[in-house]
Parts: structure tokens; sequence; C-alpha cells
């Protein structure tokens, strides 16, 4: 069984940045994408950013395009989510997720992390 261990959340004022890290216990044919999604309170879960196997992201969502920027480790089997200029509108519980496709759903993906807090004061 995959598991996804997060961190790095945590509190930070707007305009600042933050790193989520999140290691897989193994990589298999089922996670290879791994990437982000978030959650803030009444909101659906929407994708943030992946990365394939191979490098290859896909497209950022529009919400966060220039400020986060999503890379593997040379071992592959850590993802990173680099936060930069944080509004107070990126305020959820971010996900790290693993996924046998390259896709945007949910419902797509295999194996979730616990999630960790991230929290921007305007």
């Amino acid at each position: 069984q995959v598991q996804l261990v997060e961190s790095g959340g945590g509190l930070v004022q707007a305009g600042g940045t933050l790193r989520l890290s999140c290691t897989a216990s193994m990589r298999t044919a089922g996670t290879y994408s791994m990437g982000w999604f978030r959650q803030a309170p009444g909101n659906e879960r929407e994708f943030v950013a992946s990365i394939n196997w191979s490098g290859d992201r896909i497209a950022d969502a529009d919400s966060v395009k220039g400020r986060f920027t999503i890379s593997q480790s040379d071992a592959k089997n850590t993802v990173y989510l680099q936060m930069n200029s944080l509004r107070s509108e990126d305020t959820a519980v971010y996900y790290c997720s693993a996924a046998g496709r390259s896709s945007k759903e949910p419902s797509q993906v295999g194996y979730w992390g616990q999630g960790t807090q991230v929290t921007v004061a305007a």
C-alpha cells in the first residue's frame, strides 16, 4: 500500500513563501503522476499542479500560475510545491496525490496524503 506523507504547511503572511513536501513510501505504476490538490472550507477539492515520472508537468491551475512551482527529487520519491507570493485565497488544506495517469480530476487519484494546512494571513 502506497503511503504519502506531507510536510511544510503553516501560517504565513500574504506575499510570503512556503514549500510543501510529499514523500511516497514507494513508486509504482499507480503513482506515475504525483501532485497537489487543495480544499478550502465550503469548496470542492481543486487541482493545483502535478508532475509525472518523466518530469512532465500538467499545466498549473490558472490561480497559481507564475507563483507555484512543482518539482520532484532526483530519486523521484518526493515532490515539492514551492509557493511564492501567497495570497489569502490560497488558504486551504493541501493534499498530496498520486495516480496512475496525469489528470486534474480528483476522481482519478488513487492515493491521498493526510493533508497539510496552509493559512495565509492578509
